[in-house]
């Protein structure tokens, strides 16, 4: 006769394997993703959702012309009011606001924009020019009834560069930028019923945070992450199928561009490390500091908890400013001085040995 402790663990293991079973068959029954054009398919979304986020172009000419192709549909323009951008220092608002109003802007008011921002890898030269998504904008809402003007939120949290003296500065403002701009978008668009398009860097477009072993407390917290909690179920998002991680074999006959919804299809049953490279390390956040894990404390995800839908913009050809910055910040001594002060608030990257070896400085 079985013990009941020895029936209990057979119960136990025939539940766990009619589970399996089931689970087996749900993605048995799962269909491929079926690529659509990826306006339409941001509209549609637009239709049940106040945000949609895709990925920043970061110097990727190809996500620069798409983001340029979602803005100037006209089908869009008609179901958004604004657009969230990370590279841009909330401090500014008013002034973006001015500019994409079509008012006359000094362009010495309006880099502050951009230049001012707590990312310092991205600052580049005051040579006058002006981010191509903001001169869209303006351009678009040029003749445009007011209540259909476009607006652009800045993102990136409102640092204020002549009070930043020492590493423990910059990081208080480093730390805010996920928290910054979800309340940014709670703020301007869920509480005024708007609908916004979201482009940021893919990471902060998680829903959890892979490198926090999938956490979302504390510092792990996501742009996205903020947005569920505080409006479960308003925000959609893309994930650009980049040449970081090789995408499924199927995408190579997908027409370009196009993007495919994940949930409950082949794509979405995919743990989300088939999509992005798993990084090296993973870490808890416990009281401010970071704890590594050991791998098997690992956690897995499914790319449909991740993200809603892929977007396929063909093979990528690589930054456009790989080659590092520009030589004409070299001859604004001022400028580069700053830069290089800026640069030294944060962690060693390649930007600071770039700028002394392109203006012949000693370290």
């Amino acid at each position: 006769m079985k013990t009941p402790s020895r029936a209990i663990g057979i119960v136990s293991v025939l539940l766990l394997t009619l589970i399996g079973a089931a689970a087996a068959q749900r993605d048995e029954t799962r269909r491929p993703p079926v690529p659509v054009d990826p306006v339409s398919l941001i509209l549609e979304a637009l239709k049940t959702h106040a945000v949609v986020s895709f990925s920043d172009s970061h110097g990727y000419p190809e996500l620069a012309a798409f983001e340029q192709s979602v803005i100037r549909d006209a089908r869009i323009r008609a179901a958004i009011n604004d657009v969230v951008i990370e590279n841009g220092n909330a401090r500014f608002q008013p002034v973006m606001d001015r500019y994409v109003g079509g008012e006359q802007v000094s362009y010495e008011e309006l880099r502050h924009v951009w230049h001012d921002t707590t990312q310092i890898q991205t600052i580049g030269p005051r040579d006058g020019t002006i981010p191509a998504l903001a001169r869209a904008v303006r351009e678009l809402n040029a003749g445009a009834p007011r209540e259909r003007r476009i607006r652009i939120l800045l993102g990136d949290p409102p640092i204020d560069w002549t009070t930043v003296r020492t590493a423990a500065d910059h990081r208080r403002w480093i730390e805010q930028r996920d928290i910054h701009a979800a309340g940014v978008i709670q703020r301007e668009v869920l509480v005024k019923h708007r609908h916004a398009l979201v482009i940021y860097g893919q990471g902060h477009l998680q829903r959890k945070q892979l490198a926090a072993n999938y956490s979302t407390e504390g510092l792990a917290a996501t742009v996205a992450s903020e947005i569920e909690k505080a409006a479960p179920g308003q925000l959609f998002s893309l994930w650009w199928l980049t040449d970081r991680k090789a995408p499924p074999a199927d995408v190579g006959n997908w027409p370009v561009p196009s993007a495919a919804l994940v949930r409950g299809t082949t794509f979405g049953a995919m743990d989300f490390t088939e999509f992005e490279e798993a990084p090296r390390q993973r870490a808890a956040i416990v009281d401010g500091r970071i704890v590594p894990l050991p791998p098997e404390q690992w956690k897995s995800l499914r790319m449909e908890e991740q993200f809603d839908a892929v977007l396929n913009l063909g093979r990528s050809h690589g930054r456009s400013a790989e080659a590092g910055p520009a030589v004409e910040v070299c001859a604004d001594k001022e400028w580069l001085n700053e830069w290089l002060r800026r640069l030294a608030m944060g962690p060693p990257i390649p930007t600071a040995a770039q700028l002394r070896q392109l203006c012949v400085l000693t370290p």
